[in-house]
């Protein structure tokens, strides 16, 4: 009489030919799994020599490709954010994607058939397949979704790049005018209710904004412009912010100009600060909702009850005074609002606002909502900077989260905006810039800190004593 095998025998469990279909089904999960590690290598060892060894060199190159980037990042930390700019590389990039999704699926299904599911019991057959849908579909879906990814930033930049050309930082600064429009119907770009100039270093990335009030008025343009040959002692026929639609009106002064309104609000700019200004761009407000809501809210100290509603319309509520995280539409509110203040404390609240979304924004967060802050950001924004300075502005912008933001606003009580005095704006401009680079000692802060009162409109200080974030060495702090 034969032994009896023993209780955990394999042999006493399972049958030759059981034996056989469960070596089958490791063999046919192992080509599976060998194709997720080594893609190609199914075939060259099971199948089409010629297909896995196509594969296995694409995948050589890729993994190279990889290594010598991450080694080219290392000495040259820019190269990431050059080719995220890069229109060429990211349609090459995501083409590459969409190709390896359908390359490495293609191994997935081909692993499969050499396995030879029809061999395999009807539970194996199963789990084969659910082995393979699940890494067929999670490598491939990844791969799309990147290339998605990458078509929406090669989207937004499309979208968002200006046909300026690239030119020079002046004096080792680039000079970008901001320009905040309405989007209200025949109003886009108009009348800007807002225009800032970021002066921004061309290596450190420290940034001075300088504002300068819409109701501004008898300023002179720029030197050897148009506008200064129609108005050779100043501008009286409006307000500053009025400037744009003048030459709206007047557009056979710029036969070679796409945007009259903007050239000619820059001609007053140059002219009243003494700044060569680079690029411009025009922020659509209400587009700022969007982009405000797609990275999550913005937080921001709220010194006194902000209305909502007004500037024609009716007053619908108030934001309450407190360090609160505002969405976009209570966000553009606090940046717009003037009923119950003035234009110098609105002014004031909007450097705020954008010292608060330079600092608050962080890479992780820019990630986690990119599509949403691509698709606000490209609605929101129009500009002459060409793509190829993209990725500079990035860098800077990227350096300027570690520095502090200077302000400068050309507003009362240092300025008498109906009768500017020129040569005081422009030593203005010139001290503030040479603090910001070190070349002079900070202006003094305890007239500053002797100003505790809270006004209405938001902003620590008042009309007579100068809101604290329009003249600010740290606008953080000020705000």
């Amino acid at each position: 009489m034969p032994p009896a095998p023993s209780p955990g025998s394999q042999a006493s469990r399972f049958t030759p030919g059981e034996r056989a279909a469960r070596v089958r089904f490791r063999r046919a999960v192992a080509l599976m799994l060998m194709t997720l590690v080594l893609p190609g290598s199914a075939q060259l060892v099971a199948g089409n020599r010629r297909v896995g060894l196509v594969a296995l060199r694409i995948w050589a190159v890729l993994l190279l490709s990889f290594f010598v980037g991450a080694v080219l990042a290392l000495v040259r930390p820019t190269t990431y954010l050059d080719l995220a700019f890069d229109p060429v590389a990211l349609l090459l990039l995501r083409l590459l994607l969409m190709a390896l999704a359908v390359g490495w699926a293609y191994l997935f299904i081909d692993a499969w058939r050499l396995g030879q599911p029809l061999t395999l019991s009807m539970g194996h057959r199963r789990a084969a397949i659910g082995v393979n849908g699940a890494l067929c579909f999670s490598i491939a879906a990844s791969l799309l979704f990147g290339a998605h990814v990458v078509g929406v930033q090669r989207d937004f930049v499309m979208a968002l790049a200006g046909d300026g050309a690239a030119t020079d930082a002046h004096d080792g600064r680039y000079n970008v005018l901001l320009l905040g429009g309405d989007s209200g119907a025949g109003r886009w770009g108009l009348r800007p209710d807002s225009m800032t100039v970021a002066s921004i270093d061309e290596e450190t990335g420290r940034t001075v904004l300088i504002s300068l009030p819409r109701n501004m008025k008898n300023f002179p343009f720029v030197k050897g412009s148009v506008m200064r040959q129609q108005f050779p002692d100043g501008f009286d026929a409006d307000y500053l912010n009025g400037v744009s639609t003048w030459a709206g009106d007047n557009t056979e002064l710029f036969p070679d100009s796409d945007n009259p309104g903007v050239d000619a609000t820059i001609m007053a700019i140059e002219g009243i600060t003494g700044l060569k200004i680079n690029y411009w761009a025009m922020v659509n407000l209400r587009g700022f909702t969007d982009l405000v809501d797609a990275v999550g809210g913005v937080t921001l100290n709220v010194r006194q009850p902000i209305p909502v509603g007004g500037l024609g319309d009716d007053v619908t509520g108030y934001i309450q005074p407190g360090v609160r995280k505002l969405d976009g539409h209570d966000a553009l509110w606090f940046s717009r609002a003037r009923d119950d203040s003035d234009d110098y404390s609105r002014m004031a609240r909007q450097k705020c606002v954008m010292s608060a979304m330079l600092q608050q924004i962080s890479p992780q967060t820019a990630v986690r909502n990119f599509a949403d802050i691509a698709s606000a950001s490209s609605a929101m924004v129009s500009t002459d900077i060409p793509a190829s300075e993209f990725s500079r502005f990035a860098q800077l912008a990227l350096k300027a989260r570690s520095q502090k933001v200077s302000t400068l606003s050309l507003v009362p009580p240092m300025i008498n905006t109906a009768e500017p005095d020129i040569h005081l704006i422009r030593t203005k401009v010139a001290q503030a810039i040479d603090r910001a680079e070190g070349n002079a000692p900070a202006k003094s802060t305890k007239a500053k800190k002797a100003t505790t009162e809270t006004v209405t409109g938001g902003s620590l200080g008042s009309l007579s004593t100068g809101y604290a974030a329009n003249d600010a060495d740290d606008l953080d702090s000020a705000c």
